[in-house]
């Protein structure tokens, strides 16, 4: 404890004496002078070995000394030598002392050849020759005060349990990356090697370290030189994802893996490496989420900001991960009014919290009430007037609905008719429902469910565009305009696989998985509500948009690398069997179904059955009726004749199947 308090004391007393704060500017700018100064001095005393008070050469040394000494001051003025921080030093620095000293070497030569002309002899007992070695010098010697500085500010403030780390990515902003790391104090990195994808640089140096390529042997690597940490750089973070043996080596081999916030890119321009540190740089240790493969969606928020901006904007299950995601996306385009609905209290009041906080200037009524209570929303409607609604509620839980199928029909099926019945009576612009790859071949009721819900916005839609054509008469004439957007899982939402396995690692397990082959899409809250909102903003009406999830990630693999990630130890998988309605993989379109392409390179339109919108509303009610009788038998049995695909897997249901 007592060496603890001495090398804290220690690297505080370090960090304040090598700070601008106590080496300011003029006192940089002093000492390059005195070096100039003693450089001179150390010249005549080398040239002049015999006693320069014989030699009558002491005078021309303090003269020559003194004349160097100011004109160094100009070319330090003209470079900013002294601008930086000493232990901060890096080439650039270095590159502008030679700047600075190049030009005062020009200066001193002009004052010696001008001495000369003007006969003043004490500047005139040395050659021009030895001016350029005084200031070669001079060079050196700023240098060595340079790196000296840095290597003792280093030696002292870096931390005794600094990992041993390899920064992935060389050329890629790995150099700035570098250059961050050793400048945090205390230093929690200790840099021992590079893997880049750059050739050209294999088996050189990069500062001071070894450069490997992925074709080495990066296992016997990481044992020669004990690596202990990767630092992917943000500009390799994609490539890194993507490689997943890479990945099991570190983990497998206990390396701590550290990814870096996004920076600028340091690398080779004009045959000039590029090694500024990164500005602002955040290093954290990676969850599963960072790894998982994915590549980055890019959308177009501008045209999504330009229509939602002062607009009145209602979104239902604002308390859930994708509803409050939309809500504080939304808020950035400065609608005139939002309504923010769901049915939970305490997230509610924690949606009314955010908002108070982070937009202030956005007016918002936060509501707390049931989509199922059409008195209610009727209310809500008549008062609020919506421009653009915004339906992510929903019961969502597979299990939870296979028991009480009378309450998902109730809810998802019977709420989503209300909210879109009010959307049309009250004129919204444009409702866009937040629908699943569940409801494509559906096995469960939550499933189902969302593909019923579907169908009805659908087929209101098409009967919408229908009136509208048939009393246009060549004139536009404005209707809501439905839209549904389906997706996988997101990361981190509430209930997910991922913080469920966290909370059974912390536990000390087992883990969980339902099957060894289970098999799921997953995508980023952020990134799918954009979509969402892109999908939502610029379909025309009728569409079921379908998102891009990549690649599907296997949930006992998910598992095991969590395990891993965590370092625990002796925790095991225990595999469950596959829950009431789940399936081993989901899709994202029915065998059915084809797909067009959009305006988004990840956003796909899904070619399905049309449906007549009477017939659909007739049977909706029915089963609305059946469903308040909470015969969940009876009530099964009419959402499969509204979905003959529905074929229930692993459930009670499948007896309804086999008649």
């Amino acid at each position: 404890m007592a060496n603890q308090k001495e090398s804290g004391w220690i690297r505080r007393v370090s960090t304040w004496y090598f700070s601008k704060r106590m080496l300011p500017y003029w006192m940089i700018l002093a000492m390059d002078a005195a070096i100039v100064f003693v450089s001179t001095v150390i010249y005549y005393v080398a040239g002049f070995r015999t006693d320069l008070i014989v030699k009558n050469m002491w005078q021309p040394m303090l003269a020559w000394a003194a004349v160097n000494s100011v004109l160094s001051l100009v070319g330090a003025r003209v470079f900013r030598t002294y601008s930086g921080v000493l232990r901060y030093s890096s080439f650039g620095d270095l590159l502008r002392v030679v700047y600075a000293n190049s030009l005062t070497l020009c200066l001193s030569t002009g004052v010696y050849f001008v001495a000369r002309w003007q006969g003043i002899t004490i500047l005139t007992k040395i050659s021009a020759w030895f001016i350029l070695v005084i200031f070669l010098l001079s060079i050196l010697l700023m240098w060595t005060v340079r790196v000296l500085v840095k290597l003792l500010f280093d030696a002292v403030n870096t931390d005794a349990k600094a990992k041993r780390t390899v920064i992935y990515g060389a050329l890629s902003g790995g150099v700035g990356l570098a250059k961050s790391i050793r400048s945090q104090t205390p230093v929690k990195f200790e840099l021992v090697a590079f893997i880049t994808h750059e050739h050209k640089i294999k088996g050189k140096k990069l500062l001071g370290v070894p450069v490997y390529t992925l074709e080495d042997n990066l296992a016997e690597m990481v044992k020669k030189e004990r690596v202990q940490a990767v630092l992917v750089s943000p500009l390799r973070a994609n490539e890194f994802r993507e490689n997943q043996q890479l990945q099991d080596l570190f983990i497998n081999a206990g390396v701590k893996i550290y990814m870096a916030s996004e920076a600028h890119e340091a690398g080779v321009r004009n045959g000039v490496l590029l090694d500024e540190p990164m500005e602002d740089v955040q290093i954290k240790e990676v969850s599963v989420e960072d790894l998982l493969p994915r590549q980055q969606i890019r959308v177009d928020m501008e045209s999504v900001g330009e229509q939602l901006a002062g607009k009145r904007v209602l979104i239902t299950g604002s308390a859930g991960s994708i509803g409050l995601e939309i809500v504080r996306q939304v808020a950035q385009f400065g609608p005139s009014r939002m309504m923010l609905l769901d049915q939970a209290e305490t997230p509610q009041h924690d949606v009314r919290l955010m908002m108070a906080k982070d937009f202030p200037n956005v007016p918002c009524e936060v509501v707390v009430a049931s989509i199922s209570r059409r008195t209610r929303m009727e209310n809500i409607f008549e008062n609020f007037k919506p421009e653009y609604v915004f339906h992510a509620a929903a019961y969502k839980h597979v299990p939870m609905m296979e028991d009480n199928p009378s309450e998902a029909v109730l809810n998802n099926i019977y709420g989503t008719k209300i909210i879109a019945d009010l959307s049309v009576k009250y004129g919204a612009k444009k409702f866009v429902m937040i629908s699943t790859d569940k409801a494509v071949n559906p096995t469960n009721v939550m499933g189902c469910s969302k593909r019923i819900c579907e169908i009805y916005v659908q087929s209101l839609d098409r009967k919408l565009k229908l009136e509208a054509l048939s009393r246009s008469r060549g004139k536009r004439v404005e209707y809501t305009q439905f839209v549904t957007t389906r997706f996988g899982n997101v990361l981190g939402s509430n209930g997910s696989v991922i913080p469920l396995f966290r909370e059974q690692i912390k536990a000390g397990g087992p883990v969980t998985v339902t099957d060894e082959n289970i098999v799921r899409y997953f995508m980023l809250i952020p990134e799918a509500c954009k979509l969402v909102l892109e999908a939502g903003t610029k379909g025309s009406g009728g569409e079921i948009f379908v998102f891009d999830m990549g690649q599907p990630v296997k949930i006992s693999d998910l598992a095991k690398r969590m395990i891993a990630l965590s370092g625990a130890k002796n925790v095991e998988i225990k595999y469950t069997g596959l829950r009431e309605g789940e399936k081993l993989y989901e899709e994202v379109l029915s065998d059915k179904e084809s797909t067009k392409p959009t305006f988004h390179e990840k956003i796909r339109v899904a070619q399905v059955r049309e449906y007549d919108f009477d017939e659909v509303s007739r049977e909706i009610d029915d089963l609305v009726e059946i469903a308040k009788h909470y015969d969940n038998m009876e009530t099964v049995r009419k959402m499969k004749e509204i979905v003959p695909e529905y074929k229930s897997n692993n459930s009670v249901y499948e007896k309804l199947d086999a008649k």
